[in-house]
């Protein structure tokens, strides 16, 4: 029996939609095949397990976003200005994941609200098609930021990337916090709004000074005394 093309698509995006909205664990492949219009049959046809579903899902979006990625990182090497480059490597970064949803290349609002929700359930098989298709362009942009703040530390430089991840995800996962706490001065869903507050935070950030070796004594900052004594959460 020849495999429809046009199923296979339907089971993709019935699935990318469900993981992105309830997670992996949650959503069944039985429920996958009720979303597409499908039999459960047709599913396990086309692909041989949820697992194998997943990793298409992340491979269809994730090579064009790396690829995007890659290009504009590229362009912002060129720039002379080592702050004005910051900010464009910055920014190569953060503009794909907020392309629209229906645009492979960019890997969509969809799709990183799906990338959220796998990596808050922390599945050991999701953890590791992550490092295979992520972690070289991650290293790729750790490295091009050392460049411009070379008195930064890798590890400094690494936690301070992670920060962005979690903004970046976030921001795709809760516009509607946005709107809620600025009591609609702000709109959650403004992508353009939440692309620049993204940007500039994390320069901000990635700017900061070194506090330091964290396994070191801790140091007073801003006025701030340094205390042994547990802060309550």
């Amino acid at each position: 029996m020849a495999r429809n093309p046009n199923m296979r698509e339907a089971i993709l995006g019935a699935a990318e939609t469900l993981f992105s909205s309830h997670g992996y664990s949650a959503v069944s492949i039985r429920d996958i095949a009720r979303a597409a219009g499908a039999n459960p049959g047709s599913v396990t046809y086309h692909f041989k397990s949820k697992d194998e579903l997943l990793l298409a899902i992340y491979r269809r979006h994730c090579g064009p976003m790396n690829d995007r990625r890659a290009e504009l990182l590229a362009a912002a090497m060129r720039i002379r200005d080592l702050g004005n480059r910051l900010e464009a490597i910055v920014r190569a970064y953060v503009v794909p994941a907020f392309t629209s949803s229906s645009d492979l290349a960019g890997g969509g609002a969809r799709f990183t609200r799906l990338r959220a929700m796998m990596s808050a359930e922390g599945n050991a098989a999701v953890g590791r098609i992550i490092a295979e298709i992520f972690d070289q362009t991650n290293q790729s942009f750790i490295e091009a930021i050392e460049q411009s703040l070379p008195h930064l530390s890798r590890s400094t430089i690494v936690w301070r990337c992670q920060f962005l991840l979690g903004a970046l995800y976030y921001s795709l996962i809760s516009p509607e916090r946005i709107t809620r706490l600025s009591r609609g001065e702000a709109n959650g869903g403004d992508v353009a709004q939440a692309i620049e507050q993204i940007v500039v935070a994390t320069v901000a950030s990635l700017q900061a000074p070194e506090i330091g070796d964290a396994s070191g004594p801790r140091v007073a900052r801003r006025g701030v005394k340094a205390s042994s004594e547990k802060v309550p959460a």
